[in-house]
Order: C-alpha cells, then structure tokens, then sequence
C-alpha cells in the first residue's frame, strides 16, 4: 500500500514568530537569508503538510512556524484557497470507500424451528417414592456366644437355608448332652415306679400291704412321667440352642453389610448382625395427598371400581439421573388411614427387578397415568423459556421475523410441552436459537434436527 505525501505550506495568519526558520533535521530547510529556492522557506507562515493516502484519509502534520510569509503574500495571493481544494480532493476517495463499506449486508441468525401440531398428551401425576424390600428380614443371634465365622459374601445374592454366620457351640452342645442325661435318669425312675404300681396292685387287693403304699406307688409313678416329659422339653431347648448356632437366612435376597465381626460376643440384646431383603420384586412407597385421594374416590364411587382401576394403572419409574426405568409396575396396597402428620395416604407399587438393578434405600419419582387429553398443542420443552414465573416462545411470522409470544403451559409429555393458550397449530416457533434473537431480528430458518446446533450465515433475499 503506498502513500503519496505533498507538502504544502499553509499560511497562518496571527503568527507572531517571525526569525524562526524550519531546522534541517526536521525539513530540509535552509536560514531565511540564505534559501535560494522559494519553496525552501517562508517568513511569518506556519507550515503544514498535507499527508494524502490513496485509499485512506488525509492526515495534516503541523510544523514550526518562523517561515517568509512576505513572499507568498506578495506571488500567492490565492495560496490559501488552493490549499483547501486539495485537502478536499484528497478527502473524496475516503468517504467513497466508507460509503461502500456501509452497503454489505450484516449476517442473520440461524435458528431452528419447528411447527406446533396437535397430538394427544397422556396426563401424570407425579410423587416422590422410597425403595424397600418386599420382605426385610433383620438378623439376630437366638443365642449368646462368641461369633467365630461369617460364611458369606456381604451384597451378594443369598438363597433361603444359606449358612450367614457361626456362633461357638461347645458350651450348648455340652447342655444338650447334660440334658440327654437328665432324661435317662428320669426314664429309668419312671420305670421303677411303675414297676412298683404293678408289683401293688395283686398285694393291695389280698391285704399284704396298705392301700397308703400303693397310692404312694401310683403318685411316684405319675410324678416320674411328669419328670421325663420335663426333662425332654429341656433337652430339645438344648438342641434348638445348639442348632442357633448356626444363623441362617430365613429368605432369598440380598445380605447387606455385616454389623457384628467376628470374635464379638453376640445375643439377643446386641442388635442386628446383617439386614436380609427380597427386591424381586422390589417395593416402592409413596404418600397420596389427601385432595388427590378424595378426587379419586369422586371419579370411581364404588369399592370394586377403585380397586380395578388401580389394578389398570401401569406405574413409571424415573430415577434420580432422569432416565425411566424400563419395566412397568404396579399398585400393591394402600395404607388403611390418612396419615395425621401427613395429611397423606401411603401407597405401595411393585416394581419387577430381575437383574437386581434397583436397591432398598433409593428415591425415585413415581409418574402414575391417569388419563389422556385429546388435541393439544405440543411444542419442544426447549423451545419454552421461562422468566419469572411467566413462559414465551418465539414465533416467526411470514417474513421469518421474530415475534416473543407470552404462553400459558400445561402438562409434559416425554421432550414435549402442551400449550394451553397463546399459540395457533402452523405457528412456526423456534427451537435451538432461541438465546440470540429478540423482537423484529430477521432470521434464516431451517427444520429441528435433534442434536444440532445453530450459527450464522450470510443474509440471503427472501429468508
């Protein structure tokens, strides 16, 4: 890019500097006596030089004053006039080219819109659920001793009968043969007495002895039955201890974590070893308010026609990450009374859980459907804004201009929202785009894709 200088001086009248001659450094000059070139130097005249760039503006250098000004006063009389002109000329192609510059059109926003349409929107309602176990067997020690093994794996899957742990049976195994021994000693005093009532009675009936002996014979003989039923209920209260022992899980299911290690002194008084759950199925409950209860009850009056339509209803699942649990479930009871804490009834749903995917202990949002709504309006729910309170959309009108449309919403369905008032079906309205436009922009369209995005392009006629 070149540059073409022209230096020309510009008289300045008012100056009061009149032996001041442009130094050499800075100009070139010469002192005033001694310019043989009229261009040299001036007298009384402030010298300006006029920069002029081909394509760009004029650019106006001030230098010292201290030039003839007599000379050009006396030859130039028009000198200031001509000055003028050419600063003017050389401003011309600037303002040609800003001119131009302005005439390129800006880019339009690229936004991606889709049509609202009717379509029927299944109506939900929505709790907040707790998972639990069908069955949750806590597991104790029955009797007390030291616990010496643990024989499983704790979280994993444990069958009815599995061994879980093992208490030190040599103290209950020396009761029970105690016990055994008690027993044959009150076996074998049974058997004298009633060898005694039989040997009495033939003596009591010819007189030999009295009837007092052989009541007495009778009475022991009683007495020493009583003895070996009593000491038989002891030894089989020493077998079932010796078999506590040995703790076993009473249900299929999954063990949790082991509360008691081993070498611990175990019993009745010291808590829970480990927690044994079902969770195939697998349990959900859920609290009904109370307003939402009576409303049901209005809708089906009679007993049967509650119960079979809660036998209909087909229950989602939506876990804590937003995705749906993929096997329906079902309502297995209803609590009895309305809570007086609450004001809520407690509901419980049955969930199938063959991989054992679900756990006790997880929050869930139960979305039960409870009726269908015909002809709706359904737009994207990211095409819906929200700011304090109120929702909007942008509609593109016929000249794919913007227009920022209050909407009052209804349920959601999936990705979808139903509109209930302030759109029309065949409104265009945009979906990914939505932060850069404003009221009146102008936009280019195209159809929503999902997992795409927008940008911008070039402005073309009729878009």
């Amino acid at each position: 890019m070149k540059t073409k200088t022209a230096v020309v001086p510009v008289p300045v009248h008012g100056s009061t500097d009149k032996g001041l001659i442009n130094s050499s450094p800075q100009r070139g000059g010469i002192p005033s006596g001694e310019f043989k070139n009229r261009f040299n130097g001036f007298r009384d005249l402030t010298e300006t030089v006029l920069t002029v760039s081909v394509i760009s503006a004029v650019r106006i250098t001030p230098l010292k004053p201290g030039v003839n000004q007599s000379y050009w006063s006396k030859h130039c009389p028009r000198f200031e006039g001509m000055c003028l002109m050419l600063a003017a000329t050389a401003l011309l192609p600037s303002f040609g080219c800003k001119e131009k510059a302005q005439t390129k059109l800006p880019p339009a926003t690229l936004v991606e819109v889709v049509t609202v349409a009717k379509g029927d929107v299944p109506i939900y309602h929505e709790w907040i659920g707790v998972l639990d176990g069908l069955v949750n067997a806590q597991i104790r020690a029955q009797v007390t001793g030291y616990l010496l093994t643990q024989n499983y794996r704790e979280g994993d899957p444990i069958k009815k009968g599995d061994l879980l742990f093992e208490i030190d049976s040599r103290p209950f195994k020396a009761a029970l043969d105690q016990s055994k021994g008690v027993l044959a000693q009150a076996e074998a005093k049974l058997g004298k007495t009633e060898l005694d009532v039989k040997r009495y009675g033939p003596l009591v009936k010819d007189k030999a002895i009295s009837q007092e002996e052989y009541d007495d014979a009778v009475q022991a003989n009683l007495e020493a039955k009583a003895a070996v039923i009593s000491v038989k209920a002891q030894m089989e209260q020493a077998q079932l201890n010796l078999e506590f022992t040995r703790i076993i899980s009473p249900i299929d299911g999954i063990a949790s974590i082991a509360r008691a290690q081993i070498g611990d002194l175990v019993g009745p008084a010291t808590g829970e070893l480990t927690t044994v759950s079902t969770v195939d199925p697998i349990k959900v409950y859920y609290n009904v308010t109370e307003q939402a209860y009576i409303t049901f009850s209005k809708q089906f009056t009679t007993e049967n026609d509650r119960y079979g339509r809660l036998r209909q209803l087909e229950i989602d699942l939506v876990l804590t990450d937003g995705s749906v649990y993929p096997l329906k479930g079902k309502i297995y009871a209803a609590d009895r009374q309305i809570g007086l804490t609450t004001g809520a009834l407690r509901v419980e749903a049955l969930f199938p859980n063959p991989g054992n995917s679900l756990r006790p202990g997880e929050f869930a949002r139960v979305r039960v459907k409870l009726d269908l709504k015909h002809d709706s309006l359904l737009v994207p729910q990211r095409a819906v804004s929200e700011l304090q309170g109120s929702y909007q959309v942008a509609v593109i009108d016929a000249d794919n201009k913007i227009h920022i449309q209050p909407v009052r919403v209804g349920d959601r369905t999936g990705n979808l929202w139903a509109i209930e008032e302030g759109l029309h079906p065949g409104d265009r309205v945009v979906v990914e785009g939505t932060q850069k436009v404003r009221e009146g922009v102008t936009v280019v369209t195209t159809n929503f894709v999902a997992g795409t995005s927008t940008g911008t392009v070039a402005a073309k006629s009729g878009n």
